[in-house]
């Protein structure tokens, strides 16, 4: 008996593959099923640039063939993900969200993307996002503004604005994104799903395009924990294409998950846990009640220098950038967005000095987070101070009189963590009065992703099924 569509787009990654494997759905019906809710839902949200249909029903069939012959390639095998549009995909148009590279067409594969096509998954497409990863609201002036499912007044964060959207929406099984000051938690955080930014070094970034070579992070953005963690395994590890990538072992992030928390050290980071809005820091309370119930120690812990931490990011993504469209801002500087091109102007006015001096502090952070990591687990901190704000304000009034900076108050919950190049997921705590997705983030040692994973997994658990949003005409 066929299973509707709905219920095919219901189903997380790790119930898909279980029922894939054992025949009882195929590749090309779960395809088919997406396919037709990007039809449906994408002329609202505007979460694709580029929808593969073709290749994806190509590919959806060689998986049921494979499968019904044995070869089973893994979790992902006949799973329909789409990746955010600066992930190379070879003779695929890749954008990376701009005009200037509106006709590319990539000659190879970025290692991400060669990883889960060897493991069966299929390209639905690629993902609409913030001109060139830089900016956090994913209102594209080329190629439209994403909008976020709970609220399509409301922006989805970014700049992996689609790779949220399109897993809200049920629109994507599982999406990869990237994160160089927040850009896979901030869109996890008010879509009100789970974005995970692994480790510095720990995923391969061969093949995507970069905004600030010190920062970028690779990672995956999905409904669950456990999807995360699937996907990670699938995509982390050196790569010989990738000089940087770390050459760390890669354990089982799956391991421990259904695991207790029961005696574990959480430390809240005080420097965190200000300037939050009345309903956020509601959520996040009880959050921090809830992972208390489960048996772990919740305290307070400080990083004097966190908040110099997000200066640092800025000061060296504006210099990175630059470095990278320094030749297309000398000849094609109008083909740039207003907001991407007043940022690499800042870009031209950021002294070597300030750079290296930028760099040179990171040390100073990280060794304070470590330090602090020594007799605690993980840490918590709230994934912004408030929820998404209405597409195109600059500003939110907060109480009676406050006003207060969207980017500010957003950015600076998650830049810190770019900075010291530590893991951290960003999973939905709660809902608004208003309806809007709150989230917190968990942030390990480098190259503790089971442990931040260990701990979101059972929080999300506790939390129970988080609601979903209203239907998108």
């Amino acid at each position: 008996m066929s299973i509707p569509f709905q219920e095919l787009l219901d189903f997380d990654v790790a119930t898909l593959s279980a029922k894939l494997r054992a025949r009882d759905i195929s590749p090309v019906e779960v395809t088919e099923a997406y396919l037709g809710r990007i039809e449906q839902t994408d002329g609202s949200l505007r979460a694709y640039i580029t929808v593969t249909d073709t290749l994806a029903r190509k590919a959806a069939k060689k998986a049921e063939v494979e499968i019904a012959a044995g070869k089973w390639r893994g979790p992902f095998h006949g799973v329909p993900i789409a990746l955010k549009d600066l992930v190379y995909t070879r003779g695929i148009r890749t954008t990376g969200g701009s005009k200037i590279l509106a006709d590319f067409k990539p000659d190879h594969d970025a290692t991400v993307w060669t990883r889960l096509k060897r493991g069966g998954a299929v390209l639905l497409g690629k993902l609409n996002l913030h001109e060139f990863a830089y900016g956090i609201t994913s209102s594209n002036p080329h190629w439209g503004i994403v909008r976020n499912p709970y609220a399509l007044d409301r922006i989805p964060g970014g700049s992996s604005g689609g790779s949220a959207a399109a897993i809200v929406a049920r629109s994507a099984a599982a999406t990869i994104g990237t994160d160089t000051g927040g850009s896979i938690r901030i869109p996890a955080a008010l879509c009100g799903c789970v974005g995970l930014k692994p480790t510095w070094s720990r995923v391969s970034r061969y093949g995507v395009l970069p905004l600030a070579y010190t920062l970028d992070h690779v990672g995956p953005i999905t409904r669950t924990v456990r999807d995360a963690a699937m996907m990670l395994q699938v995509i982390a590890g050196g790569d010989r294409n990738d000089s940087t990538s770390s050459r760390e072992r890669v354990p089982d992030f799956s391991a421990g998950l259904d695991g207790e928390i029961s005696g574990m050290r959480i430390g809240v980071i005080r420097e965190l846990n200000d300037g939050l809005s009345e309903d956020v820091a509601r959520s996040f309370n009880a959050a921090l009640e809830t992972l208390r119930s489960l048996g772990a120690t919740v305290d307070h812990v400080t990083i004097p220098s966190l908040p110099m931490a997000g200066i640092m990011n800025g000061i060296i993504t504006w210099a990175e950038a630059l470095e990278i469209h320094e030749d297309w801002m000398r000849t094609r500087p109008q083909h740039y967005g207003d907001d991407v091109r007043r940022r690499l102007e800042i870009g031209m006015m950021t002294t070597a000095t300030s750079y290296i001096r930028a760099q040179r502090a990171r040390a100073r952070t990280l060794a304070e987070s470590i330090a602090v990591l020594a007799d605690h687990d993980v840490l918590v901190a709230p994934a912004a101070a408030i929820v998404a704000p209405k597409i195109g304000t600059t500003q939110i009034l907060e109480g009676r009189e406050d006003r207060v900076d969207v980017v500010a108050a957003i950015l600076r919950f998650t830049q810190p963590f770019n900075t010291t190049g530590q893991p951290a997921i960003a999973i939905p705590t709660g809902l608004s009065p208003d309806g809007l997705p709150i989230a917190m983030q968990l942030i390990g040692r480098p190259f503790g992703e089971h442990e931040v994973i260990r701990v979101a997994g059972a929080y999300e658990r506790a939390r129970g099924a988080f609601a979903p949003p209203p239907e998108i005409t």
